[in-house]
């Protein structure tokens, strides 16, 4: 294992998760397409972070107290100038336990999920398929053992049901299905070798365009780890 990504798991070991800046660093480190970022620390450093990054930008909390951003109100997307983020970096500045605001570029296309657990049988165990916060109300996703070859993806891209709108539904263009499948397969690999460290990875959304497909969010919780919850 990669030592920068052991130490980013041996420090998240009091927490009992990977924060998400943290979490997208070993990512970054495991050759994964991710959105151009910065933590800030202040309503200040969070415009100043937007300036590099470039308009529109998506804000999010960073807090070991939130595990599921979104329920709790900590992601605010569509930020298209210096006074909306001020607001909203200085509402999510105020949510319990945060350390900082991830500001990062706005993405768009596809929201697809890649995910993974280690199972107690079966060991890792990836699931792909379409993503985003209606996730759960979707549930169209499938499942293989890891690891996978690309023979795997594509087998798991069939039994969607949302399938054609990765293929290009109604003239649009399909998404990147070279990249996808390499992105797939790389997950599986890293779930394999990080099987004894953590207990899941979720990559939700995945955004996949005709050009790329990006991790947009990433959550890891750590084996035997008590993740603290949203309130």
């Amino acid at each position: 294992m990669n030592k920068e990504i052991e130490s980013i798991l041996d420090a998240a070991g009091r927490n009992g998760w990977v924060l998400e800046p943290e979490a997208k660093r070993l990512l970054s480190l495991a050759g994964f397409d991710l959105p151009r970022s910065v933590v800030a620390r202040d309503v200040a450093g969070a415009v100043a972070a937007a300036e590099k990054i470039g308009w529109p930008v998506v804000a999010k909390v960073v807090s070991p107290a939130i595990v599921h951003k979104s329920d709790a109100g900590g992601v605010v997307t569509g930020i298209s100038g210096p006074d909306a983020l001020e607001a909203a970096a200085g509402r999510l500045l105020s949510l319990e336990g945060c350390s900082g605001v991830l500001v990062e570029e706005m993405l768009g296309g596809l929201e697809l999920i890649v995910g993974g657990t280690v199972d107690v049988q079966f060991g890792p165990v990836v699931l792909f398929g379409m993503g985003g916060v209606g996730v759960e109300i979707y549930r169209d996703a499938a499942i293989r053992m890891a690891p996978l070859e690309r023979d795997d993806v594509e087998s798991m891209i069939g039994e969607l049901r949302a399938r054609p709108l990765l293929e290009g539904y109604r003239g649009a263009a399909p998404i990147d299905r070279d990249g996808l499948a390499g992105m797939v397969v790389r997950f599986s690999q890293l779930l394999v070798e990080l099987q004894d460290r953590v207990a899941s990875v979720d990559l939700n959304p995945v955004f996949c365009t005709a050009e790329r497909c990006v991790v947009a969010d990433a959550r890891i919780i750590l084996a035997g780890g008590e993740a603290k919850k949203s309130r």
